[in-house]
């Protein structure tokens, strides 16, 4: 009976590996949050609108 369920195992775990393989990827990568912060000081300065009047 070991060497039967031994078989079935390496089986279903070769199946599993390939469907996994097969599987579209529709997870958004990770993105840390260093980065996060990181990306919305760059997005806060580039948005950020200088306004010269001209009166000193």
């Amino acid at each position: 009976m070991n060497r039967r369920k031994k078989g079935n195992a390496a089986s279903k775990a070769r199946i599993k590996k390939a469907k996994a393989k097969l599987a579209t990827n529709n997870k958004p990568k990770y993105i840390s949050k260093a980065e996060r912060a990181k990306l919305e000081l760059q997005s806060a300065q580039s948005t950020t609108i200088v306004v010269d009047d001209g009166c000193p």
